[in-house]
């Protein structure tokens, strides 16, 4: 690289990781942002909506990137994503210095989910832009390796926060840290924010848009031209199907999923399911950057399909290795204990519900979502017509409830004390027992699931920029990116964790991402084209 383009690959990776650090913050600080901004509600009610504004986040990242893709495609690269993290910035130091509820009572709420709403917009623009700029500047043959970069900033931006998290938290300690310390690493993000403002507007634009805007060639109206025009929209629509829809899916599961099962399913303590993820994930994040490099060699395509079907492939094998190594007591009593649930199927709910709001009240559902977030087996049998769902445990049987019954606190404590009881007397451990678990061979597993991560992830930031024409590249390629990313990626865990519960097999949430993976491995290998040799200076 000359010096000019590890500037640009450094500024533009920069800014990106500390987007990520700032949206990021939110999710790991839930519980005292919820003690903090809902406190005029109660607990549960409190967590519920930090949910919805966690989610909203995610909801409105492919708005960003119509909003900021147009403006990208007419204004130019390196000024949009100044704007990206300007609001990124700005959106994360206000939420730490934010008055709480019991200051200013409702307006408190009010201001952060709106704050939440900015950051989600300004990723939806960041992504798109960093993007593109990098491989407008990379040499030709060379843009999978650059944009690789990029790739890497969403896992060290996670990082990141953790670790600014952890150290704060330590060093002040819980009392402090809860009260007002939170606010720290928010405040923090002004500094980085301006390092990252100050290294961008040292750029220049990228020689694909000032050669373009040179030759009056830009794009008046690039939201009809990249959805309204049939012969730009299918390739959109390609872009989401057929590559970013099953990326999404890869991404989660190897980075998130894998960290909510060894917590909710195989019962790992949350502090070293943590630990086990960080390792996996620093160990595996160069292959971003590999696989980015080998797809200048070999193409973008033979690699993500690659990652796609190997993934699809061993997901089973790989989590039920998970609980082998993690908490291999629970493996032996779910072969020794198996659990049934006898229930009319039409009082069992498909318990989808990724912020927290909806209500599954009917004794089958309750059941069922107690055996879900304990991480239990169970296998469905269908039962009488008004009948009360029944769980047997060995040769227990225990009788659930209705959450709408005028006595459903009485029945529910009733109902936990006797499921509790049933559960430990038939050999199901409450907890992974750290004498027991086998820690190096669960971060070899989970570090194979990140190099599937990095197979499908670290090509496709230039497989994108590529399939679309300069003067409406920004705007084309962010859409499919978000729309996968934000929603069949960021819905994945609210999704297989309702596939669990419905099908009582603690394995059968993997069916969302390997459905969706192998969807999008059939369409990308019969219907989207190798793009590693094309000519992104090309008009169309």
């Amino acid at each position: 690289m000359t010096s000019e383009e590890k500037r640009v690959v450094f500024a533009s990776s920069l800014g990106t990781i500390f987007e990520w650090y700032d949206f990021y913050l939110f999710g790991a600080m839930a519980a005292i942002i919820a003690k903090n901004f809902f406190s005029g509600l109660d607990e549960s009610t409190r967590i519920i909506f930090v949910l919805l504004a966690f989610a909203a986040g995610f909801a409105v990242r492919p708005f960003g990137a119509i909003v900021f893709g147009r403006l990208g495609d007419i204004v130019g690269r390196k000024y949009t994503f100044l704007v990206t993290i300007l609001i990124m910035g700005v959106a994360t130091f206000l939420t730490g210095i934010l008055p709480t509820y019991a200051t200013i009572g409702i307006w408190a709420p009010i201001l952060l989910i709106g704050l939440r709403l900015l950051q989600g917009l300004a990723l939806g623009g960041e992504y798109g832009g960093a993007a593109t700029y990098v491989a407008e500047h990379a040499p030709h043959g060379r843009r999978g390796f650059y944009t690789s970069w990029i790739q890497t900033t969403a896992t060290i931006g996670l990082m990141i926060s953790l670790v600014v998290i952890l150290t704060t938290r330590t060093t002040l300690g819980e009392a402090a840290f809860a009260d007002w310390g939170w606010r720290i690493p928010y405040l923090v993000s002004i500094v980085l924010l301006a390092i990252s403002v100050w290294i961008r507007m040292q750029l220049h634009e990228s020689p694909a848009f000032t050669k373009m805007k040179a030759e009056g060639k830009t794009s008046k109206a690039p939201l009809s031209e990249s959805f309204g025009q049939w012969k730009n929209l299918k390739v959109v629509i390609l872009a989401l199907v057929g590559l970013t829809a099953g990326q999404a899916v890869v991404w989660y599961t190897g980075q998130f999923y894998t960290l909510f099962f060894l917590e909710r399913m195989a019962k790992v303590d949350g502090a070293t399911a943590n630990i086990l993820v960080a390792t996996s994930l620093i160990i595996g994040t160069p292959g971003f950057v590999l696989f980015g490099w080998l797809s200048d060699k070999i193409g973008r395509k033979p690699i993500i399909m690659a990652g796609l079907l190997i993934a699809s492939l061993t997901y089973f094998p790989l989590f039920k290795a998970l609980t082998h190594y993690a908490n291999p007591a629970l493996e032996a009593a779910q072969l020794k204990s198996p659990i049934k649930v006898t229930a009319n199927p039409a009082d069992c709910s498909f318990q989808f519900n990724p912020t927290g709001t909806a209500k599954f009240t009917t004794s089958c559902d309750v059941a069922k979502a107690y055996l879900a977030t304990n991480g239990l087996n169970y296998e469905n049998v269908a039962g009488a017509a008004g009948s009360v769902t029944q769980v047997t445990i060995g040769d227990k049987a225990i009788a659930s409830y209705d959450a709408k019954a005028p006595n459903a606190k009485e029945e529910g404590a009733r109902f936990k004390k006797d499921m509790d009881e049933a559960v430990k007397a038939a050999g199901y451990p409450p907890k992974a027992d750290p004498a027991q678990m086998n820690k190096p061979m669960i971060i070899v597993i989970l570090t194979i699931m990140v190099f599937y991560v990095t197979m499908v992830y670290g090509p496709i930031a230039a497989m994108l920029v590529e399939l679309f024409p300069t003067k409406i590249r920004y705007t084309s390629m962010s859409l499919p990116y978000h729309i996968g990313n934000g929603w069949f990626g960021g819905f994945l865990p609210a999704t297989s964790f309702a596939i669990v519960a419905s099908q009582g097999d603690i394995y059968s949430g993997l069916w969302y991402p390997i459905i969706i993976a192998m969807v999008t491995f059939v369409i990308g290998m019969l219907f989207v084209k190798e793009t590693k040799d094309r000519d992104i200076y090309a008009d169309d």
